[in-house]
């Protein structure tokens, strides 16, 4: 069963007493991994020598107070391999820091660890890494979610006291979801992608993964901020995001979307949203029902969108300028195909694949032209919304972690299983799942999606049912 390693707030105030030392904790997770990570294989990586090497040169008194934290493997680090879980990148080292990594380092945080996920963010499941599945700590059995697979997996396990992951459509909510952890996706723009190996670039953003929703806030204040690199950054500065932590929630108005209580979903998720709904009616919340009425479009939207951005963005992967190519080509066409052929897994290739079809000639109008229209409104569904209401509440995942390798899944259900979180990317909303006890091994997780840059209010409230429910 997995062993909590301690939250961030608590080893910040411990590194500040003096207490303990930056490179001692270091070599305390470093410690940790080397027991726990060989049947739960988190990671890909981790350079123990260098982290303890920065550690002895952090500063306590620092926003982070030299705290080692775990980084998904499609972040850069300078001088530190960047794979995206794939074959095609498995030589590649970083040139640069990302500028959430520079962010993170500025603020008293060690990058420690490059943790496993679904190959170039592809996936809801962590089984499709060139590095070997990714296991739920909670039962091997069954998946930690994905694509932010190892980073959801090193926090749940004790493995890492927090972590960075990037979600698309999901990829950190839903991971956090199935791990019993809180995860976080700001608004986008919020955290600059600078440095973020691209899945599709007008919904991947960069959050945290972490024990606490009071853990989520300190370190989104870390990394967050506007970046002239990314044209799609926010020009909004840092904020601090625990500044209304532990304040009273009475009077605010929750909106739970009809289309949300479906009988397709399991009956744990049920009774976690039932759960949701009375511990905020508990704390003073109105709940009010709202309709998103687009709400069945949105898993076809998004991968039409999110297939035809990753097709333009991993044709720069093309055995010339990054990681492997294959040798004695027959051309430059036959080194291309060779090359994608041997680098990219399945689901990758699917992807490729499908993103080509939708954006080629007589195909455009028919598919991509009408989804760009139909996430267009989704967002006027979130506009309408929250002029009733402050927040939105529902299920994070429709079911609990299915099996790993379950043969019962289909391409379709997998997909599904994203059916709550890909509206939050669709419309660039600030989106956050936190755990919610129920009767079952497993754990569940459930959403809370505030307005465009309200993550203060945002972690306000998901800790207010997260301090309730563990009580």
């Amino acid at each position: 069963m997995p062993r909590q390693l301690g939250t961030l707030a608590s080893w910040r105030a411990q590194l500040r007493a003096g207490s303990t030392t930056p490179a001692e904790l270091v070599r305390l997770v470093a410690k940790a991994i080397e027991e726990r990570d060989a049947t739960t294989h988190a990671y890909i990586s981790f350079d123990t020598q260098k982290a303890v090497k920065q550690a002895e040169q952090a500063d306590v008194r620092s926003e982070l107070a030299g705290i080692p934290i775990a980084i998904k493997d499609n972040i850069c680090i300078y001088g530190e391999p960047t794979r995206c879980a794939s074959k095609l990148l498995e030589n590649f080292i970083a040139p640069y820091d990302a500028t959430s990594i520079a962010k993170l380092k500025a603020a008293g945080g060690i990058p420690f660890g490059r943790t496993n996920m679904d190959e170039f963010a592809m996936g809801s499941t962590g089984a499709n890494s060139a590095f070997g599945a990714t296991g739920n700590p909670h039962n091997q059995e069954h998946v930690p979610g994905g694509s932010s697979s190892g980073s959801a997996a090193a926090v749940a396990d004790g493995t890492a006291i927090a972590a960075l992951g990037s979600d698309t459509g999901g990829s950190i909510r839903q991971p956090a979801a199935h791990c019993g952890i809180v995860g976080l996706k700001p608004t986008y723009g919020r955290v600059s992608r600078y440095g973020l190996v691209a899945f599709a670039s007008s919904l991947d953003q960069i959050g945290t993964l972490t024990q606490t929703v009071e853990d989520s806030g300190i370190l989104l204040q870390a990394i967050c901020g506007h970046d002239p690199h990314d044209s799609t950054s926010s020009n909004r500065e840092s904020e601090d995001f625990t500044a209304r932590l532990g304040h009273d929630i009475k009077g605010i108005r929750i909106g739970v979307p009809k289309e949300y209580r479906t009988s397709g979903n399991h009956p744990r998720i049920t009774a976690a949203l039932d759960k949701a709904i009375a511990t905020l009616e508990s704390l003073g919340a109105e709940i009010v029902e709202i309709s998103l009425p687009h709400s069945e479009a949105v898993v076809a939207t998004y991968y039409i969108i999110a297939c035809a951005e990753a097709s333009s963005n991993l044709s720069r992967f093309d055995g010339i300028r990054y990681g492997v190519r294959a040798d004695t080509p027959n051309g430059l066409e036959d080194l291309y195909r060779r090359t994608r052929e041997a680098g990219f897994g399945a689901e990758v290739k699917k992807r490729i694949i499908l993103g080509t079809y939708v954006l080629s000639s007589g195909y455009y109008d028919a598919y991509y032209s009408r989804a760009q229209k139909v996430r267009a409104l989704v967002a006027e569904d979130f506009r309408k919304a929250y002029t009733e209401v402050d927040y939105i509440l529902g299920p994070t995942t429709p079911a609990p972690a299915p099996k790993l390798h379950d043969s019962a899944m289909t391409p379709l259900q997998t997909y599904l299983a994203d059916i709550y979180t890909i509206p939050a990317n669709l419309a660039g909303l600030p989106g956050i799942s936190i755990p919610c006890p129920v009767d079952g091994v497993l754990p569940v997780g459930i959403q809370l999606l505030g307005r465009h840059f309200d993550e203060t209010g945002l972690l306000s409230v998901a800790q207010a049912m997260e301090q309730s429910m563990k009580a």
